[in-house]
């Protein structure tokens, strides 16, 4: 019969400090050398790690009250718009948000050198930023006007919330075009000169994790350098299906909802971000752990980049006229040499995340774990699994004719 845990046994462990963890690139090796059933009996917990872009990131502001009291119904933070429809002094910045001066790309390609991303960074950094808001004015809100500079201990709470992160598995893309294009993707060059791919394959978390058997609502997580929580499913969420060789036959996946504690991060964890002829972003570091309940749980934690795989996008035509087509994958082992092969000709390779970056989030949440001081939530509700999933809606020009 094989292993059955708890997550109160786990915790129990974790407690007294007898918790076995590894990382997901150490776990396998251990599977490589004794097999699944035996590394189940001997490990407690696995870590995974990722960082990288991800622009459906933000944080919710609240500035306190002014005397006399503003509503404020415009926002700016170093010259980045917020958004402030929500109630007197909260307000939204979202990572994606570029400095109201910044020409864009009217300059083609644009530097976006500084947005949301930036603010959150600078705030998490301790830095002064610089606050600017209007108000129409009320009998209860009297003040038209505010400016002044503030940092994150002026402001009562800062939490980030994140409506997509931690991509499941993500193309690689490339640009099958007689011209270079600028992508979140970075500068893709023209007939296929250069393949980028942004996900850290055996140490990504929700790879290790394809069903969802452990990590759902609540499930407790390293966010940008402290401990934040899984708040719901995120959008675009659609997990996975692998076919026997691992291949995944969707070119996006599960996504998750994340909340934490600015107030707790570390910028190391969270940096803004400029994208050539794009925008900007905020590259975010995540670190999940996955108990091990059971062997099911250390097989699929214990896959190696060899047995995972990116699709292959092009997106000079596919991808931007949202066509489907997929010229094929690319196995992460494969990726990480530097080199693919696509349509017959070798592509040299190129990561969006930082693989080293995740290793070290991965080895930080094992301290973290090893020392007591991060145990293993329950969900409250496990996220859909694939078989439940629902392909995405998207807008659809011809059929909202129809």
């Amino acid at each position: 019969m094989g292993i059955e845990r708890t997550y109160a046994e786990i915790n129990e462990k974790i407690k007294s400090g007898q918790a076995v963890v590894l990382t997901a690139e150490e776990v396998v090796s251990l599977v490589e050398e004794k097999g699944v059933a035996q590394a189940a009996k001997e490990v407690d917990v696995v870590t995974t790690g990722t960082f990288g872009p991800m622009c459906s990131s933000g944080a919710f502001l609240n500035f306190g009250h002014a005397s006399p009291r503003i509503r404020m119904s415009k926002v700016w933070l170093n010259k980045v718009p917020a958004y402030a429809g929500i109630a007197a002094v909260d307000a939204y910045i979202g990572a994606t948000e570029p400095a109201e001066d910044d020409p864009l790309n009217k300059h083609f390609p644009g530097e976006f050198r500084y947005g949301g991303g930036h603010v959150i960074e600078d705030l998490v950094a301790g830095k002064k930023v610089h606050l600017k808001a209007f108000s129409y004015g009320t009998h209860c809100y009297p003040r038209r006007e505010l400016e002044m500079d503030i940092s994150l201990d002026d402001i009562n709470e800062a939490f980030l919330f994140n409506p997509r992160n931690a991509y499941q598995n993500y193309n690689c893309a490339v640009n099958c075009s007689e011209k270079t294009i600028y992508t979140y993707m970075g500068m893709l060059q023209p007939k296929l000169g250069s393949a980028h791919y942004s996900t850290s394959g055996q140490l990504s978390p929700l790879l290790k994790d394809p069903h969802f058997l452990t990590i759902g609502i609540g499930t407790r997580i390293f966010l940008g350098g402290g401990i934040g929580y899984v708040a719901w499913p995120g959008t675009q969420h659609f997990p996975a299906v692998m076919n026997a060789a691992g291949v995944d036959l969707h070119p996006s996946g599960g996504t998750l909802a994340v909340i934490g504690d600015m107030k707790q991060m570390n910028p190391r964890y969270l940096r803004g971000t400029s994208m050539l002829g794009y925008g900007c972003s905020l590259a975010v570091g995540i670190g999940i752990p996955i108990p091990i309940l059971n062997e099911e749980v250390m097989r699929w934690a214990s896959r190696s980049d060899r047995e995972l795989y990116a699709p292959i996008v092009d997106y000079s035509d596919a991808y931007p006229n949202r066509k489907g087509d997929i010229l094929g994958y690319a196995s992460y082992a494969d990726l990480k040499s530097g080199e693919i092969t696509v349509n017959g000709k070798k592509v040299k390779t190129a990561p969006m995340s930082s693989y080293p970056m995740a290793v070290e989030i991965a080895n930080e949440l094992k301290e973290w774990i090893k020392a007591g001081k991060f145990e293993i939530s329950r969900p409250v509700q496990l996220l859909p699994s694939a078989e439940d999933s629902i392909i995405p809606k998207a807008l659809d020009e011809e059929k909202q004719k129809k």
